[in-house]
């Protein structure tokens, strides 16, 4: 590691600790050519699949793609955005857990629709809408008696 200070080369590790949830190793390093002391954070790079649309054309994964969609879903609604945010990180770590190199957004869209369900049912019925294409009144009246036999928090998550 390159000391930001006199750019050496030569630098080593005198602390290391886990940090941030587990998923990041904090490391103190001192410069061997000026005494200096600085912080490096390391996290594993991992590659997230490519996401196949429904007519057959792929794209990288776009996380703020998927932000922007349920914030929309999401907009004037009393969601603590810390909820948010969590909802976001276990749909990307089950991207990532599938180990998949492809993966279709149809899946993508279904655990979208679980996680909205689970933060604002409001917001659930309109990513429902848009993303399986409502074309009456009656699809909106199913996906609502569907919500009113299975409350929020007894859904399945796989």
């Amino acid at each position: 590691m390159r000391c930001p200070f006199c750019q050496a080369q030569d630098t080593r590790v005198i602390d290391s600790r886990l940090g941030r949830d587990g998923d990041q190793v904090r490391r103190r390093r001192e410069c061997t050519g000026c005494g200096e002391r600085f912080t490096t954070f390391e996290t594993a790079e991992l590659v997230l699949p490519r996401m196949v649309k429904q007519d057959g054309t792929r794209e990288p994964f776009d996380e703020h793609k998927l932000r922007t969609g349920i914030m929309r879903a999401l907009e004037k609604r009393p969601v603590d955005t810390e909820r948010v945010e969590a909802a976001l990180h276990r749909i990307v770590q089950r991207l990532r857990s599938r180990g998949e190199r492809e993966v279709p957004t149809r899946l993508l869209g279904e655990w979208v629709m679980e996680e909205l369900r689970e933060l604002d049912q409001v917001a659930y019925v309109r990513f429902a809408s848009v993303y399986r294409s409502f074309e009456d009144v009656s699809a909106f009246r199913e996906v609502i008696e569907g919500l009113e036999r299975r409350p929020p928090g007894s859904g399945s998550k796989d």
